[in-house]
């Protein structure tokens, strides 16, 4: 695929993301805009989604169901709880993960506390129970309690996943394998941003009538390809467009694939002086700290490592692609999920 192939590709998911994210962010101001008490309740809760962000779970979910025939209305409820609890996460991630910046600002907890981050991110989950409920009324009963139960297998398999990680963190962990860091995210990335999105997308155009394990494995490929390219733009991307702390993931101590191949190739006073670090408070690991394991990890080639791994799963997303969404009409929702596992490694 030439520079301009791709240059364009990533331009017309660009412009898919804005449509389809525009008409989620609509309906999402339906649920924040309750007019309840506290006010101050409800305002915290819209922080996150006024700063913005890609809607790419709203956006997936929206193609996936016009791919299979369902018009947007249809799929909107599901797409717009999916990012109330997509917030809700990212201000509990914030909090567990003690991060100081999400979108280009200060973190919720670093603005109001822990106690309040905590129960807005509550609140959030709370909120995206109400959409899900109306595709009741919507899509009738039986497809309804579908989605809901879809929905409660994602989030399950997204706080295990998430359990997972704050273990390995806890306990201090640097004996991990590749195998671990991709079932770690498999279950707290890929289950509720991109297979779950799949899945729903396909129960609403086909009114439940298509084996949703199709969807597993293009999910799979495709959300474990975002993530590694995410964690490289924590460590190397450009600070004014990635929206949090560089190097923050190195400062949280989190097990990336990068850190996870440097652990197996550092020397051992290197390896030492690394898990050392990642065994400090988070409050007590510094910038030049991070510096030195990133030089380290420039040293070794985790770096190009994890980009290569990056671009085998975008490549076998690509070919998942064809299975999962097999026998759907060609269309511009159709051309979008097509190109997004060469947009995920493109992103900078």
């Amino acid at each position: 695929m030439t520079v301009a192939t791709k240059a364009a590709g990533a331009e017309f998911v660009a412009s898919r993301l804005q449509e389809y994210g525009e008409l989620a962010r609509l309906k999402l101001w339906e649920y924040l805009r309750t007019g309840r008490q506290p006010q101050n309740l409800y305002e915290l809760a819209a922080e996150y989604p006024k700063r913005g962000g890609r809607n790419l779970r709203a956006s997936l979910c929206i193609a996936a169901a016009r791919c299979f025939g369902a018009s947007t209305a249809d799929s909107l409820d599901s797409a717009v709880a999916l990012e109330l609890l997509h917030n809700s996460f990212l201000v509990h991630d914030d909090v567990e993960d003690e991060s100081e910046q999400r979108r280009g600002l200060p973190t919720l907890h670093v603005l109001h506390g822990v106690p309040t981050a905590v129960n807005v991110g509550d609140a959030l989950a709370v909120l995206s129970l109400r959409p899900l409920l109306r595709n009741c009324s919507l899509l009738g009963g039986r497809l309804g309690l579908r989605i809901l139960e879809e929905a409660e297998s994602m989030a399950r398999e997204s706080v295990e996943g998430q359990a997972l990680e704050l273990e390995w963190r806890r306990a201090n962990v640097t004996n991990l394998l590749p195998a671990d860091y991709l079932q770690m995210i498999l279950k707290k990335t890929c289950w509720y941003t991109t297979i779950y999105p799949c899945r729903v997308g396909a129960i609403i155009g086909t009114r439940d009538s298509v084996d949703l394990e199709r969807f597993v494995p293009f999910g799979f490929f495709l959300g474990a390809a975002f993530q590694i390219q995410d964690d490289l733009l924590n460590l190397v991307g450009d600070a004014d467009r990635y929206g949090k702390e560089l190097s923050g993931d190195l400062l949280e101590g989190k097990r990336t694939l990068m850190l996870i191949h440097l652990l197996h190739h550092a020397s051992g006073e290197r390896r030492r002086k690394i898990s050392q670090m990642l065994g400090l408070p988070r409050a007590s690991r510094t910038a030049r700290q991070a510096a030195w394991v990133l030089d380290a990890m420039s040293d070794h080639g985790s770096l190009e490592y994890a980009r290569g791994v990056a671009h085998a799963l975008a490549g076998a997303a690509t070919h998942e692609f064809a299975k999962a969404f097999a026998n759907t009409a060609s269309s511009d929702a159709r051309s979008f999920l097509e190109a997004l596992p060469t947009w995920v490694i493109a992103r900078t």
